[in-house]
């Protein structure tokens, strides 16, 4: 494998720029820069965030925060994806956010990386969760449909079970099979979009009009403001657009990482808003009763909204389509959740971190780690059995625990008159989109830690706050425990970033 690896100069130079951030080379680097590309865009996976979170805008705001949420909230989260590709060119590790949050910081470093880490560990369980067991509700209502399966709460923790234990075990056998899997989702993603658009646009004999698909406005929330409501719907939206930062996570398995890396964080996003737009105009377009497709015994609108659109077995071909999509993007998240924690552990940060930072020589991953995340995810979505508001509440947790994640650095880096550009940078632009990228996340931030609907009682609270509040208290007794004296210890804090590029462009 090494031998393999000094025949290319990119390996290299990588494995050298590595090492001068304070890292030695570990894991094994045989990713090009498409299959680093894939794996982001296999997270975000408008072929699951999109149908598994529908019902989400269904009920906030309707077709117009469907068809027009989708764009806008594509362009802010744009910027936040620029802004944080430019720091991943300078600083290219599997720690990622945290990792770049303690180079950043102008003082107490070890203390923002930690608590960077803590979120991001977090938001990347929760994601993993939320995808896996959307991935479930998804092969359940197929079952439903082609077998006959009563659907309940048990049978779907059961699926997902099923399904998050096979991810684990496809990450065990190695980087080889995570890159092959994740160059076919990236394709399968493309192709089976292309399949449900064509589909949708000439099988039904009626569609919505125009000024339907892109303004009608529903409210089934109970809260009395349209812009609230709208608002609320946004969430199917971001929550989709989370999960792109596994393009750093797997930046020490990538070729010429300071170029390939930052292309993937940024054109995951770019293709998923242009990919996601034509699948949500064409479902919502062909929404032949809202009400029936809402309340599917299915348990997944736009299952019903196949069913009606194009016939019952094209309907059910549509949604397998679907439903293997969401079967690779949750195999992407484990790996990018079990890299992150792989090196949130390296540097002393979880407890059992010795276990955990473990690399098995054989396949060149982090199995323990894997393991860990696929355990955690569980233990988080255990709520599920008993009510589905646990599984909206874990994307409102995924949603906020990444993207607070993800703009610390940015912050950071902006507020850091010593940053260096790396090769990857943004020019010109790099101030004016890094701010909208920190206004835009603590707007959503916010936003998403307010009540979803009324009145609030116990089937409608949000638990996000909670969560939120948790992590900070976890994160802040272990710090004093452990994160002090052991946390980054043996890594250079210096910015280092000259170094580092020197490097790459000798």
């Amino acid at each position: 494998m090494a031998s393999d690896q000094t025949l290319d100069p990119h390996a290299d130079a990588d494995s050298a720029a590595l090492a001068e951030l304070g890292y030695k080379q570990e894991l094994h680097r045989g990713m090009s820069g498409f299959s680093n590309f894939a794996v982001s865009f296999s997270i975000i996976s408008v072929l699951a965030g999109c149908i598994t979170s529908y019902l989400i805008a269904m009920n906030s705001g309707g077709p117009v925060a469907i068809t027009v949420g989708w764009p806008v909230v594509g362009v802010f989260v744009l910027c936040v994806a620029l802004a944080m590709g430019e720091v991943c060119s300078v600083y290219p590790t599997a720690g990622g956010l945290y990792f770049w949050a303690g180079r950043l910081a102008r003082r107490n470093r070890e203390a923002w990386a930690w608590y960077v880490g803590w979120f991001n560990f977090l938001g990347e369980v929760a994601v993993t969760a939320a995808i896996d067991y959307g991935a479930a509700v998804t092969w359940t209502a197929l079952f439903s449909l082609v077998f006959g399966l009563e659907v309940t709460l048990l049978k779907t923790f059961v699926v997902f079970l099923v399904i998050i234990a096979i991810h684990g075990l496809l990450n065990t056998f190695g980087v080889t099979a995570v890159k092959l899997l994740s160059n076919v989702s990236a394709w399968w993603h493309l192709a089976g979009v292309a399949i449900i658009v064509a589909v949708l646009a000439i099988v039904p004999d009626r569609h919505q009009s125009i000024g339907w698909t892109f303004g009608h406005y529903e409210n089934h929330n109970g809260w009395n403001s349209a812009v609230y409501v709208f608002l609320i719907g946004l969430l199917m939206a971001q929550y989709t657009y989370t999960g792109y930062d596994a393009s750093a996570h797997v930046a020490e398995e990538t070729k010429n990482a300071a170029i390939s890396a930052p292309r993937g964080i940024v054109s995951s996003v770019w293709v998923s808003i242009l990919a996601g737009w034509v699948l949500l105009i064409a479902v919502t377009a062909s929404i032949q009763d809202y009400e029936g497709a809402r309340t599917s015994e299915t348990g997944l609108p736009p299952a019903q909204i196949f069913i009606d659109a194009a016939g019952r077995h094209t309907g059910e071909f549509l949604l397998a389509i679907c439903a293997v999509a969401q079967f690779f993007c949750g195999m992407a998240s484990v790996t990018a959740n079990s890299r992150m924690s792989f090196a949130f552990s390296r540097d002393g940060a979880l407890p059992g971190s010795r276990l955990w930072a473990k690399v098995n020589p054989r396949t060149g991953t982090p199995t323990n780690s894997i393991w860990l995340c696929v355990v955690c995810s569980v233990v988080l979505t255990l709520p599920a059995l008993k009510s589905l508001v646990a599984y909206f509440a874990v994307t409102s947790i995924a949603v906020i625990g990444l993207y607070i994640a993800y703009v610390v650095p940015v912050y950071l880096r902006r507020t850091n008159p010593d940053f260096v550009p790396g090769r990857w940078n943004l020019g010109r632009w790099s101030a004016v989109i890094g701010w909208i990228a920190v206004v835009w996340v603590v707007f959503i931030v916010v936003l998403f830690m307010l009540p979803p609907a009324s009145p609030v009682n116990s089937s409608t609270f949000n638990y996000a706050p909670v969560a939120v509040v948790v992590v900070l208290l976890i994160a802040t007794v272990m710090w004093f425990v452990r994160g002090r004296k052991h946390f980054m210890k043996d890594v250079p804090m210096g910015h280092g970033s000259k170094a580092a590029a020197e490097i790459f462009d000798s």
